[in-house]
C-alpha cells in the first residue's frame, strides 16, 4: 500500500488537479476544467493512505453508488491509471444516444407518434398519450397489430 505522501506525490504529477483541504487532515483534488458539475477526482486522501477516486461511467472500474472506487491498496501504476481515467472521464462529453421520434400512419390516414421518453416508448394521438411500453419492439408490435406502419418522408 502506498503511503499518504506517495499518493500525494503521484497526484501532484497531474498539474490539472487542484488541491483543497477538507476536514480531519484529508485532501480532495479537483479537476476544475470538468465538463460536468462534478469536479472532484480524488476524494478524501487521508493521512492513513486511504482515498477514493471518482470513476462513474469510466469503463473498467466498479464504482460504488456515488461513482467512487477505493484506491487504498492500489499500486503506483494502478493509482496513476485510475486518476488519468477519471480526468479523461470528466473531460470527455458523453454523447446522448439519439431518441426515437416516429410518425406511424394507418390506411385511413390516421397518424400516431411514437416517442422515446425517459426510457419508455410512448404512443401519442396528437397531444394525448394513448399507450406506453417498456421497449421499442413492444410499441412497434402494438402499432403494427393496429394496422399502422412507419410513415416515410
Amino acid at each position: 500500500m502506498l503511503t499518504f505522501e506517495e499518493k500525494q506525490e503521484i497526484i501532484e504529477e497531474f498539474p490539472e488537479l487542484v488541491k483543497k483541504e477538507v476536514s480531519m487532515k484529508r485532501l480532495n483534488y479537483h479537476y476544475e476544467e470538468s465538463l460536468y458539475d462534478k469536479t472532484v477526482v480524488v476524494q478524501h486522501l487521508h493521512p492513513n493512505g486511504n482515498a477514493f477516486v471518482y470513476v462513474a461511467d469510466v469503463e473498467g472500474y466498479e464504482a460504488d453508488d456515488r461513482g467512487l472506487v477505493n484506491v487504498r491498496e492500489y499500486s503506483a501504476d494502478e493509482f496513476r491509471a485510475v486518476i488519468r481515467a477519471a480526468i479523461e472521464g470528466l473531460a470527455t462529453e458523453v454523447e446522448e444516444p439519439a431518441t426515437i421520434a416516429e410518425t406511424w400512419q394507418n390506411s385511413n390516414g390516421q397518424m400516431l407518434t411514437l416517442l422515446e421518453e425517459d426510457g419508455f416508448f410512448n404512443i401519442y394521438h396528437e397531444v394525448n398519450l394513448e399507450e406506453g411500453f417498456g421497449d421499442y419492439q413492444e410499441a412497434a408490435s402494438y402499432l403494427k397489430e393496429e394496422g399502422f406502419s412507419v410513415k416515410t418522408k
